[in-house]
């Protein structure tokens, strides 16, 4: 029963984040909404880890069964897809090195500012 209550308040945040998505004429997709909400509503304790731990490590642990459907997809569109594979590749990897430099970076930063409050 803890399981089924834990997933339920999930999945009515992810429902507010698709009804922001649908109020708010802006291109953010409603599943980033609804992680900004589940962040907000943890870090302020609107929402206490433990109402959402389990279910969410169960979720994490499945995960990679939840891109099945997307690369049948992909598969499914490959005739479309076989002319553009020199720039999608090129595109993935200039993306991926951006996003682990940046990622690198505030990480960086963050250690930095932790260090200084940990000497004071």
């Amino acid at each position: 029963m803890k399981y089924i209550l834990q997933f339920e308040i999930i999945i009515a945040i992810s429902l507010v984040g698709e009804l922001l998505n649908r109020l708010i004429p802006l291109p953010i997709p409603a599943s980033i909404y609804g992680m900004a909400i589940l962040f907000t509503a943890l870090c302020t304790g609107v929402i206490k880890l433990s109402a959402v731990k389990e279910t969410g490590k169960f979720l994490i642990y499945i995960m990679p069964m939840m891109f099945i459907p997307a690369t049948v997809g992909l598969l499914d569109s490959w005739s479309i897809m076989k002319e553009f594979l020199t720039a999608i590749i090129v595109i993935s990897l200039v993306s991926t090195v951006i996003v682990m430099a940046v990622t690198g970076r505030i990480a960086q930063f963050i250690i930095k500012i932790k260090d200084k409050e940990a000497k004071r």
